[in-house]
């Protein structure tokens, strides 16, 4: 026989009764049942004063507050953000995560607040020890951007962060829907969006087939699906010449080949989409020792906006607001901060392309959509 939310209630209140305190997500295996279920029975309780809800962990509400929930508890009421210590953990501090480090680091320092980084290198293992340590150093909330696979995180990955000990934001970073933690607040670049923008511009530019080279990152899938988009709309065929991914982070030994130079030699194909920025400007390099001029034979758009600008023609390029994605973190943040109750919230920043020589057009800063 089916079980009733009332029979669940009752199973939970004698679970924490027992325990006095736990964290959801071991309510749920204890209960049998989905995180996000016992999130919501508890949530239920919690309104009606069954239990006690401090940040994923549930306690009898009689219990007394042991150190760590008395500071959560003391944070569950409005409060000024001066003073507030805030942690990231981020892959990288250089390349795409620099300006999203210094967009977090400025707005912090706005409304008086630290900000302490913890830098991953691409480990997975080390993204839960930056978060026990930066805990450990009294954080008030979190940014996180987890070293998961250019895939996404499994169930079980997302399940590690999705019960936070202090209120925390993904920055660059998505848990599908369905998946432990997908209702975390977010604060992303809309890459795929970026994408279809520079295939539109080329298509204006009377390119009917553009190819698409892209590195194996996490942004790639997006670019993927932008560019996919674009073309599908416009008619045009798709030309994604990217490798098949190599190596231990996925990343292709060369961007180009002989299939490549034989379309540009045919005229088929006389413009692409190269991710990222750093791929392009090698590539480039290797167009030109092969006799292709850019953009006269071949008119070529990045995306990322790193590098672009120092390239010996000037790369024009999709630019993510990485910068406003570390300041829009901090807001939400400091909001989830002040009110734990608010509804979450998922922002999604969109690139403007930034038109330079080699996509073989003027820098048209009339055309609304590279501003």
């Amino acid at each position: 026989m089916r079980e009733s939310v009332e029979q669940r209630h009752r199973r939970i209140l004698r679970v924490v009764r027992e325990r006095e305190s736990v964290r959801v997500s071991e309510l749920a295996a204890a209960l049998g049942v989905s995180v996000e279920t016992a999130r919501r029975d508890v949530a239920a309780l919690a309104d009606v004063g069954r239990v006690r809800r401090l940040h994923g962990t549930v306690t009898w509400p009689t219990a007394p507050l042991n150190a760590r929930d008395a500071r959560l508890a003391g944070r569950s009421v409005p409060r000024k953000p001066s003073g507030l210590v805030l942690g990231m953990v981020v892959p990288v501090s250089d390349y795409y995560f620099r300006a999203v480090v210094q967009g977090a680091r400025q707005a912090a320092a706005d409304v008086g607040a630290r900000l302490l980084v913890g830098i991953t290198d691409y480990a997975a293992d080390r993204d839960l020890q930056h978060v026990a340590t930066l805990l450990d150093a009294g954080v008030d909330g979190l940014f996180l951007a987890p070293s998961w696979s250019v895939g996404g995180p499994t169930a079980e990955e997302a399940e590690r962060f999705a019960e936070p000990a202090v209120p925390a934001v993904l920055v660059e970073r998505r848990i599908p829907l369905g998946v432990p933690g997908s209702h975390l607040d977010r604060v992303v670049s809309d890459h795929a969006g970026g994408a279809a923008l520079a295939v539109r511009h080329l298509a204006r530019l009377g390119h009917r087939r553009v190819a698409l080279l892209a590195r194996h990152t996490h942004t790639r899938p997006a670019v993927r699906t932008g560019y996919l988009s674009a073309v599908r709309a416009l008619g045009l065929p798709d030309d994604d010449l990217s490798p098949a991914p190599t190596g231990p982070w996925g990343h292709p030994d060369d961007i180009v080949g002989e299939q490549l130079l034989r379309l540009i030699a045919s005229g088929e194909v006389r413009a692409g989409l190269v991710h990222t920025d750093i791929d392009a400007l090698n590539l480039l390099q290797w167009l030109t020792a092969h006799g292709v001029r850019v953009p006269r034979d071949f008119a070529l758009v990045c995306h990322n906006d790193e590098v672009a600008a120092l390239a010996d023609v000037p790369l024009t390029s999709v630019s993510p607001a990485t910068f406003a994605v570390g300041e829009a973190a901090v807001r939400l943040l400091v909001r989830r901060l002040e009110d734990p109750d608010a509804a979450h919230s998922a922002i999604e920043w969109l690139p403007r392309l930034v038109v330079r020589d080699s996509c073989g057009a003027a820098q048209a800063t009339s055309d609304p959509e590279t501003r």
